[in-house]
């Protein structure tokens, strides 16, 4: 029997919304004073709105 599905025929029907991940530093100062980086993956519909995005310690 022959394969019904090809490979490109799964990855056409997850077209769902499409996000984009992207890295984001942000640096906080300590009590020590010293300046601490944290780093985070967001997915965002648009490069614009990764400024709406309030990352915390």
């Amino acid at each position: 029997m022959a394969k019904t599905q090809s490979f490109g025929d799964k990855t056409k029907k997850k077209s769902g919304p499409q996000k984009i991940s992207v890295k984001v530093i942000k640096a906080f100062r300590s009590d020590t004073g010293s300046v601490k980086f944290v780093e985070r993956f967001v997915k965002v519909d648009d490069v614009g709105q990764v400024d709406a995005n309030s990352i915390t310690r």
